[in-house]
Order: structure tokens, then C-alpha cells, then sequence
């Protein structure tokens, strides 16, 4: 008899977690509305990408002297259980590395294209009726207190990261159960990061969008979970970070009760 009543609030949490993918997908079809504005959204996404490519295929790379590094301890082990231990750190390494690339890629960029990326995320609240009680926020106090709260979210997500990078030596478990932890929390951190702009239009801080995005925790890891999986593809985070900005936007109207199609 308790079966419906568990299956339920299954169901409606899966629901609302791929309502969540969905919403980065329409952002995807401003590709076809405004091809030229989506296209200036990747400029500064392909700057911050250079850089950040550069290090991770350094860190690839080396990433077998960092496995010595962070495996002292395996040194005098047999061949095989040191070989072994050494892959699953470099599986771990690169894993830490993509969580905390990811995110730190995404407040990078953000800071670097914010005329663009605040245009785009305009263009999608005007198609919807726009900002209610929007406030006038100066550019300068924005980006200083975007860049602040960006830093902290890549501050939080350093130690997360570490603590990853040791539960992924756990066997099984650091390699089932430890990069969907990742992904849940790497998308957690993008969806507070993303709604930033529409946020901050409101009058709205960082206390203010967490507690927000935590009232629909599951469709904000829909989203956030979906652009974080994106960005891990090659040229993914640049070709899909305009359109992770414009499903920010629609996520920001969905969680505050605010229409997001043009029949309401």
C-alpha cells in the first residue's frame, strides 16, 4: 500500500529534475531567435576556454607525475597494486580537476563577457513580459559583487572537490557512486552561479538565490546537472554557455513564480 505513495514523490522529483534539462534545451533554441546576439556570448567563453584548456591538457600531461606525487605511499607496493592505485588517482585527479575547471570556468567567463551575457539574459526575460520590480544596479558595484560571490562558489567548491578526489580511491564507490556526486554538486554550484544576472536585476544576493533555487532543488539540478555535462564535452562549455545564461534566465522566472511561456 505504500508503494503509489513512495512512486509518487519519485516520479514528480524526476519530473521537475528533466523540467530542468528542459530549460537549458530552450535556451539552446535562441541559437535560432538570435543567432547573431548568441554568437557574440561565445567570444568571451572562447577566451576564458583557451586558458583553461591550456592547463587541463597540461594536467593531463603530467597528470602521471602527479600520480607519484599524491601516491607516496604506494611506492613500495607490488607492481601491479601501485600501477592500479596510480590510475584510479589519475581518475581522481582529473575528476577534481573538471569539478573545480567547471566552475571556476563559469565565473570566469561570466565576469569576462557580463555586457553580453546581461544583454542575452534580458532579451529572455523581455520575450516574457521582463523584470518585475527590476532595481538600477551600476556596473561596477554589480561586477564587484558578482566576481565576490563567484569566488566564493569556487572557494566552496575546492574542498568539495578534495573530498571527492579521496572517496574516488574507495573501490566501486570512487568510481560509480563518486562522478554522479560530482556531477549533483558541480550542477548545484552552476545553477547558483548562472541565475547570478536575473538575480541581481531583482535586488537579489547570493543567500537570496540559494535559498531560491533550494525550494525547487530538482529542477535547478536539472539544469545545473545538464550545462555541467555539457561543459565537460570538448567545446561544449563554449558553444553551450550562451544558451546556459538565457535557461538561467527561464530557471530564475520558474523558481519566483514568474510566466516563462508567452500564453500566460
Amino acid at each position: 500500500m505504500n508503494a503509489p505513495r513512495i512512486a509518487a514523490p519519485v516520479a514528480s522529483t524526476v519530473r521537475r529534475f528533466l523540467t530542468g534539462v528542459g530549460l537549458l534545451l530552450r535556451g539552446l533554441g535562441l541559437y535560432v531567435r538570435s543567432p547573431g546576439l548568441m554568437l557574440l556570448g561565445i567570444v568571451p567563453a572562447l577566451i576564458t576556454a583557451t586558458l583553461f584548456g591550456a592547463a587541463f591538457f597540461a594536467l593531463v600531461y603530467f597528470v602521471d607525475d602527479w600520480t607519484v606525487l599524491v601516491t607516496p605511499f604506494a611506492d613500495d607496493w607490488s607492481d601491479t597494486a601501485r600501477a592500479v592505485t596510480r590510475v584510479i588517482a589519475g581518475i581522481a585527479l582529473l575528476a577534481l580537476a573538471g569539478l573545480v575547471g567547471v566552475v571556476s570556468f563559469t565565473a570566469v567567463t561570466l565576469v569576462v563577457g557580463d555586457p553580453f551575457y546581461e544583454k542575452i539574459s534580458e532579451k529572455v526575460e523581455d520575450r516574457f513580459g521582463g523584470t518585475p520590480d527590476a532595481v538600477d544596479v551600476p556596473f561596477w558595484p554589480s561586477l564587484r559583487r558578482s566576481t565576490a560571490d563567484s569566488l566564493r562558489l569556487v572557494a566552496l567548491s575546492v574542498p568539495i572537490g578534495l573530498g571527492l578526489f579521496v572517496a574516488g580511491f574507495v573501490p566501486i564507490l570512487g568510481q560509480l557512486v563518486v562522478p554522479v556526486i560530482g556531477a549533483m554538486i558541480g550542477g548545484w554550484l552552476l545553477a547558483v552561479e548562472l541565475v547570478g544576472a536575473p538575480f541581481y536585476r531583482r535586488g537579489k544576493g547570493l543567500a537570496e538565490r540559494r535559498a531560491v533555487l533550494k525550494a525547487d532543488r530538482p529542477t535547478a539540478l536539472g539544469f545545473g546537472v545538464a550545462v555541467f555535462l555539457c561543459f565537460l564535452i570538448p567545446l561544449g562549455a563554449v558553444l553551450v554557455m550562451p544558451a546556459a545564461v538565457a535557461g538561467a534566465a527561464l530557471l530564475t522566472r520558474r523558481s519566483l513564480g514568474q510566466p516563462i511561456t508567452t500564453g500566460r
